[in-house]
């Protein structure tokens, strides 16, 4: 009997619940791996977190994670926080799964588990926002509160439309806000619709970044900011320059940075990874250079 041992820990409510039908397919490809698979099943938020942190140095040799964004950051949180170092599989099951798919992770859940089994290792940033952790962005304005505020059961039946919905909803109620961002570069301060400090090909499954222009190890976050135009004409610009990939257009402020300083943002509304977060008045972002492994499809 193989003395490899592996904890899977699954979001059972992730995506359309799908890991409640998959589970036992996913546990065969890892036992015939020869590892030998316990399953915590998380109950609650902030549960994914919890577990992790009661792990011991060596306690396990792999540490999977099947669930949805958020479930991956409250596991990388709990590393973090604890100074575990842990190599990581991660099997998709959430509705947008940006992160993953901008490292070749299968969407297919068997096809994810196999490769864990047959894949190479990487190390990966992870970017610390004042106490919490984000594994691909922070972000706050347009469209960032839909992740979290659209319901989990609209979710589950929509799929990525209900992030769209939910972000069309919020259009009205955008309020531009006046923020300070230092970094060792610059400093920009302005009245701004929409920020992203990410390390990932995109955010909110809406704003997608160039192949050319990230790399989710090279110690830099990939930060995006959209002012507030001071003409209603000058928005529609702004958001074909999105879609287009075009940054470099008037309003927008595209650049790379270890760390950026946020001032004036106690009233806004972030969003790490898909959830919540509270705003400070003044929060430091800092890009913690190969804080992970995380095992990837060989090409």
């Amino acid at each position: 009997m193989s003395n490899k041992k592996l904890m899977l820990i699954v979001n059972p409510c992730s995506g359309r619940a799908k890991m409640r039908t998959e589970l036992l397919k996913v546990v065969e490809i890892l036992s015939d791996a020869e590892y030998e698979v316990t399953v915590y099943p998380t109950k609650d938020r902030g549960d994914a977190t919890a577990k992790t942190a009661t792990l011991k140095e060596g306690e396990y040799d792999l540490l999977v994670v099947c669930g949805g964004d958020g479930t991956l950051n409250e596991v990388i949180t709990g590393l973090m926080q604890t100074g575990i170092k842990q190599t990581l599989g991660y099997i998709p099951s959430g509705t947008l799964n940006e992160w993953s798919s901008g490292l070749g992770i299968a969407r297919n859940i068997a096809d994810a588990a196999k490769d864990i089994t047959a894949g190479h290792e990487i190390t990966l940033d992870v970017g610390q926002f004042g106490d919490k952790y984000f594994s691909y962005t922070a972000s706050f304005g347009a469209f960032t509160s839909a992740s979290y505020s659209a319901p989990q059961d609209i979710k589950n039946v929509l799929g990525q439309a209900a992030y769209f919905f939910e972000g069309i909803k919020s259009l009205g109620n955008i309020k531009p806000m006046h923020l300070k961002f230092i970094c060792d570069e610059k400093e920009i301060e302005g009245d701004f619709l929409f920020g992203a400090v990410s390390n990932s090909m995109s955010v909110g499954g809406i704003v997608k970044f160039d192949d050319s222009v990230v790399k989710l190890n090279d110690g830099y976050f990939e930060v995006l900011l959209i002012k507030n135009p001071d003409n209603i004409l000058k928005l529609q610009p702004l958001i074909d320059g999105i879609l287009r990939k075009e940054l470099d257009r008037e309003g927008m402020e595209f650049f790379h940075t270890k760390s950026i300083t946020v001032i004036g943002g106690e009233e806004i509304s972030w969003t790490l990874d898909g959830e919540y977060a509270e705003g400070k008045n003044e929060i430091k972002i800092e890009n913690i250079h190969n804080a992970i492994t995380l095992i990837v499809p060989d090409k």
